[in-house]
């Protein structure tokens, strides 16, 4: 079956069954390989992409889901001037040990600053929980989505702030 979808900004026609997950179809068909296979569950997130704006687990995703619809992976953060915000504190913070968490890790922080450029801890960690790490970077991604926050014109609200406060900012390592 031929399915359209936009993925990372540009329309695209692939012919596939369409109750394959999306996730192989990123990898094996069009040859993106960020988006990762961990539990194939929909457990661990390592498959997560963005779907009209929102996370989803892609290899739970049948492509069908995707038909007319704008699909976001971690190779559509880029622009051809170099990594965008998230990217880029991702690689500032030496958040990745071993990686395969980070694709779903930047693609939910991406989602969360995208709907608020000043989310608070609690938000974040709401945001990256459906995303396991094994490694125990947990503290180098959480200062990750803070200095993407920042780089966003945005940074960590106190929760006692009303969501329009000014932000707290990159914090120090913690």
């Amino acid at each position: 079956m031929s399915l359209a979808f936009t993925l990372n900004g540009r329309p695209v026609t692939i012919d596939a069954d369409p109750a394959t997950p999306l996730l192989y179809v990123l990898r094996d068909d069009l040859q993106l390989n960020a988006a990762k296979f961990g539990c194939g569950l929909g457990q661990c997130g390592a498959c997560t992409v963005l779907v009209d704006g929102a996370p989803v687990f892609s290899c739970l995703l049948p492509v069908a889901a995707a038909q007319g619809r704008r699909v976001l992976t971690v190779e559509g953060l880029a622009s051809a001037s170099g990594p965008g915000p998230v990217q880029a504190a991702f690689e500032a913070e030496q958040a990745a040990q071993c990686g395969y968490c980070i694709p779903g890790m930047m693609m939910r922080a991406q989602a969360l600053l995208a709907a608020s450029t000043t989310p608070t801890e609690a938000e974040m960690r709401q945001a990256l929980a459906p995303s396991l790490c094994r490694c125990g970077t947990h503290m180098r991604i959480l200062r990750a989505v803070r200095r993407a926050a920042a780089a966003m014109g945005g940074g960590v609200r106190d929760p006692a702030e009303p969501p329009g406060a000014a932000p707290v900012g990159v914090e120090a390592a913690g």
